[in-house]
């Protein structure tokens, strides 16, 4: 698999421009003004739960919807008018749609032959595509004697044969095996990177949008939340959906007091957590902080200010660590710690101290 394989098969990067994009299915409004801007060359994903529209977009895109406003800008240039086989996008289906009766060769071909490509063309199209994804010698099989993750690299080979300018990925790991997952995602994104088409990758698992995506636009209800780095929506979330959605985290309510010493969040149970001098705190946000941020100790007499008293509710073991879940007052909270193979553990009904660093502190309102 060579630089000069991909040379063969792309053009240069492009942008992805989407603005003020609305549509509505009846009464259902399914995108609701979503503005983005996809940089040449990005990995770029959109990512959210079931029924958010990412789905919906991705095949607005394509153009197999059509928006009731907005419109869809690729390298600088509307293509909102344009029916799907004139937009140079390639679409790699959740079900990969193989055909079963065709050789890997022949489906790979397929599309080539379709827009009347010359047959010395399609050969040689053929033949660096399937290099590229590391099946030339599996041409002549059909589907059905392929493992998923080699229909996968079919359906990916198959795309990037037209010579896409923008590669769109539906959820294609969604039918893998986990251990298949793993490994397929990283071949997407090492065949991305040499190729340096941007390619937008929809999905509802942030674990796959975080290990191979440059940057997300995470989604609810049809409205963008926020658009970041899987670093960057980890860390600073803009609210409590996308703390949510990218990992764990513990939520607390309350209220802002002050007094002589300065704001305090008031937390049920009588505790008091300090409040920042700088931090913007306005009726209704709640407390966040991730499991790992938080440490444990054996309950005293008296909590510092800041610090939260509880007891052990259950614990569970994830290998290199122990996640606690600790009750207090009408909460339940996450704490992970790091597991020594020998070192004491912490026991239902143990009365316990939680503190997190004010740093790992964040203060996000619901939306």
């Amino acid at each position: 698999m060579t630089v000069t394989v991909a040379a063969t098969l792309t053009a240069s990067a492009v942008s992805v421009d989407i603005e003020g994009i609305n549509l509505s299915y009846g009464d259902n409004h399914v995108l609701k003004d979503v503005n983005l801007a996809i940089r040449p060359g990005e990995f770029f994903a959109f990512l959210g739960p079931s029924g958010c529209g990412k789905t919906t977009l991705l095949r607005l895109i394509a153009g197999f919807n059509q928006a009731d406003t907005g419109r869809v800008l690729i390298g600088g240039s509307d293509i909102s008018a344009l029916p799907p086989w004139k937009r140079d996008v390639g679409m790699v289906f959740q079900s990969y749609a193989l055909w079963p009766h065709m050789t890997v060769a022949a489906n790979v071909a397929f599309g080539l032959e379709e827009r009347g490509v010359p047959k010395a063309e399609i050969a040689r199209r053929v033949t660096a595509a399937l290099n590229l994804v590391g099946l030339s010698h599996l041409g002549g099989r059909r589907p059905s004697q392929l493992s998923g993750g080699q229909q996968q690299r079919v359906a990916v080979a198959r795309t990037v044969a037209v010579e896409p300018k923008v590669l769109l990925l539906d959820e294609p790991l969604s039918n893998l095996d986990a251990k298949m997952r793993v490994q397929v995602r990283r071949e997407l994104r090492d065949l991305q990177q040499r190729l340096g088409l941007t390619t937008i990758f929809v999905t509802h698992d942030q674990e796959e949008a975080n290990t191979i995506c440059d940057r997300i636009a995470v989604m609810n209800d049809g409205i963008v939340q926020q658009v970041g780095t899987p670093m960057e929506l980890y860390e600073r979330p803009a609210n409590l959906f996308v703390a949510n959605f990218l990992g764990t985290a513990n939520i607390l309510d309350g209220s802002v007091v002050a007094d002589g010493d300065g704001r305090w969040f008031a937390v049920e149970g009588g505790a008091r957590v300090p409040v920042p001098a700088d931090a913007v705190v306005p009726p209704g946000t709640k407390l966040v902080f991730r499991p790992q941020h938080a440490s444990l100790t054996r309950a005293g007499a008296v909590a510092e200010a800041g610090q939260l008293q509880g007891a052990i509710s259950h614990r569970e073991f994830l290998g290199a660590s122990m996640r606690y879940g600790v009750r207090i007052g009408g909460s339940e909270l996450s704490v992970d710690l790091p597991f020594q193979s020998g070192a004491a553990l912490f026991e239902a009904g143990d009365a316990v101290t939680l503190g997190v660093p004010p740093s790992a502190l964040l203060w996000l309102p619901a939306a």
